[in-house]
């Protein structure tokens, strides 16, 4: 099954795609570049697709999910806490799907500067 790879520098996410259709737009429209913006400890990007909102899409997450989210068309990676959020969870600031999973190292995720570029490729394992 192919893969989604973001390189954002020196870090790089390896995503496994769950079998949804943002997964599927996501990978069809690779590969492609974007710039990161931050918002808390989330880390997110502008991408060339649209989507519908899927059956469980949801406002919170946890780590190592990857989600798109549906008002920005964006990808979204929580790795704590956001201006949102209550107590300890990963809350957006609104609806997302998700899409995919990726072993997160949130102190390498926190490190990814504002305005730095993304790549996103498919991988074939």
């Amino acid at each position: 099954m192919p893969r989604i790879e973001l390189v954002f520098g020196t870090v790089t996410l390896s995503v496994d795609l769950r079998d949804t259709d943002s997964a599927g737009r996501i990978a069809a429209a690779a590969p492609f570049s974007a710039r990161v913006r931050t918002w808390g400890d989330e880390v997110y990007f502008e991408t060339p697709i649209d989507a519908e909102s899927e059956e469980d899409a949801r406002d919170v997450m946890t780590l190592g999910e990857v989600a798109f989210w549906l008002a920005g068309s964006c990808i979204k990676i929580g790795v704590g806490r956001t201006p949102v959020s209550r107590g300890d969870e990963i809350r957006l600031a609104s609806a997302v799907n998700i899409w995919g999973d990726a072993e997160i190292d949130p102190a390498e995720m926190r490190n990814i500067a504002p305005g730095s570029k993304v790549r996103v490729s498919v991988r074939e394992d």
